[in-house]
């Protein structure tokens, strides 16, 4: 099964843990029993490839997404998983034919084999992956040009869209009001969760007709020239030659705190500590302090590097626009070789925790306006710095002056090490990249 995840938006709504580069789909909220009986957290992304391998372990996942997350996913997911990268937004035409021309081109995907395309972070069962094993057997073995997945409706929703037999084939509407929505589904209406099949060739001619091309290279690098229109709108609603498959099982679109807190298995993750007579508050703890709630109702508490929330859980839906007005440094994110933290931030200086994991390391790389320290604290590895080679141990402190090529690669243990980044100009665009020395 070829399956593509679209992975996209900056998770504004699930502040602190969601930031400009950590959207909600690699927050680690969702607990898992590992074989040895131990337990840990895993988030959207992982929970979603691994429901996908486990129903079909051959299957081949590409993940379309922008620049800002490749680092998480490799993060996350490793090396295995194939990335389509959008190099700007352009809706979601063009994200999903560059992925299948990404597919044909790169992959080597015949044209003619099915593939399913979905969201990476609903959250669902078994029986969703099995709807799309059979929306991609349709698509695959079908007469019809496009397979969609309808969700039976548990409420009259004004949040979807919604997929309506007309007896000679479908429309589709977009978000309606809930007394609409009520008539829709008396109708037999399901709602429209984003989820498509096709064979690659029908794609690939959309793209031919509406971009210009079908070809990845040229594509990706003429993306930001490309029309900017909607699958659903270019595709869907044009199609006239359409099968859809209906999913009953639970279906949850986690958008919001509210609706992130009714997947939790605990009320608590982190350091928490709540009184009795607390009650419905769901609290995660990122930072080294504990939190302490008392006589607490229907509340959100959230804390991270990036600030603290403290909501009601029907405000909690309504705190885009606060967070718009926040403007600071990004203080936590993951990156291919591990992670770092910003402890602090001063004129002419910045601190940050480094943690890499086990056999990681970072690009060997310069910066012209700015000097780095480098202190570990744990684990062990070396560096090179200008070419020369040194093993390194807790308590060991490396001074990288700017202009200087640098990098640390972690040994067996990883490594957690603190830098401090010392110049008038501090900023992320700062950095040239090399070739490994040899």
């Amino acid at each position: 099964m070829n399956i593509i995840l679209l992975s996209g938006g900056s998770g504004k709504r699930l502040w602190p843990l969601s930031n400009d580069i950590r959207s909600k789909q690699f927050i680690k909220i969702f607990k898992k029993t590992n074989e040895d009986g131990t337990a840990e957290y895993e988030s959207m992304v992982q929970r979603i490839y691994s429901q996908i391998k486990a129903v079909d372990p051959d299957a081949t996942v590409t993940i379309a997404t922008s620049k800002s997350q490749v680092s998480s996913i490799h993060n996350q997911l490793g090396y295995d998983v194939g990335i389509s990268v959008e190099p700007c937004r352009r809706d979601t035409f063009a994200a999903i034919a560059l992925a299948t021309a990404y597919l044909h081109d790169v992959q080597s995907v015949p044209e003619s084999e099915a593939v399913v395309v979905c969201p990476v972070d609903p959250y669902v069962d078994e029986g969703y992956f099995k709807c799309l094993e059979d929306m991609c057997k349709a698509a695959q073995e079908g007469d019809k040009n496009l397979v969609l997945m309808g969700i039976e409706p548990t409420y009259p929703s004004a949040k979807y869209g919604y997929i309506i037999p007309n007896g000679s084939g479908f429309d589709f509407t977009e978000k309606p009001d809930e007394k609409t929505a009520a008539e829709y589904i008396s109708r037999n209406a399901l709602w429209n969760g984003g989820v498509f099949a096709y064979k690659l060739s029908y794609v690939l001619e959309k793209s031919r007709q509406l971009l210009g091309t079908s070809d990845y290279e040229t594509l990706f690098s003429s993306y930001n020239t490309l029309k900017k229109i909607s699958f659903d709108y270019a595709v869907v609603e044009a199609e006239k030659s359409i099968e859809v498959l209906k999913y009953s099982g639970t279906w949850k679109d986690l958008g919001t705190w509210n609706t992130l807190t009714e997947a939790m298995s605990e009320n608590t993750i982190g350091d928490v500590r709540m009184d009795t007579t607390s009650t419905n508050v769901h609290a995660i703890n990122e930072l080294g302090v504990p939190i302490l709630i008392m006589g607490g109702h229907d509340l959100i508490v959230s804390a991270s590097a990036e600030g603290i929330l403290v909501s009601d859980k029907d405000q909690s839906s309504y705190i885009k626009p606060f967070v718009d007005d926040i403007d600071q440094q990004i203080m936590f994110a993951e990156k291919s070789w591990g992670n770092y933290r910003v402890l602090d931030v001063e004129d002419g200086s910045l601190t940050v925790k480094v943690t890499l994991n086990p056999g990681h390391k970072m690009n060997y790389h310069s910066h012209e306006h700015r000097d780095e320290v480098w202190t570990v604290i744990s684990g062990d590895g070396h560096t090179i710095v200008d070419g020369m080679e040194q093993n390194i141990h807790p308590g060991d402190v490396i001074t990288m002056a700017a202009g200087c090529k640098h990098t640390v690669i972690a040994g067996d243990n990883g490594l957690q090490l603190i830098e401090v980044q010392l110049g008038e100009s501090i900023n992320a665009a700062d950095k040239k990249k090399y070739e490994m020395p040899s």
